[in-house]
């Protein structure tokens, strides 16, 4: 006897099967995740820079907290797209 587990499973399963990578979609999917955090990284220690020299206004270090977050956010959601695209792609 199934548990109720196992059944919401196979539930799951059969509504949305479970995609298989290739080797090639699974490199693809790393490199875009590398180059993603190297552009938040980038991102994040130009900003710190910029809220370190603005360090005396406090209104202009919450903007640039502000645009960090903004700007992380964006390319996250940008990442999770182009990895979206790549699977897909059969």
């Amino acid at each position: 006897m199934k548990s109720a587990y196992e059944i919401a499973m196979s539930r799951l399963e059969s509504e949305s099967p479970t995609v298989k990578l290739t080797d090639a979609q699974r490199a693809e999917i790393a490199e875009i995740d590398s180059q993603s955090q190297a552009k938040i990284a980038e991102r994040r220690i130009f900003i710190e820079g910029e809220i370190k020299s603005a360090a005396h206004d406090r209104l202009a270090v919450d903007q640039l907290q502000q645009q960090l977050a903004s700007e992380i956010r964006r390319l996250e959601e940008e990442c999770e797209e182009r990895k979206e695209r790549v699977r897909r792609a059969r």
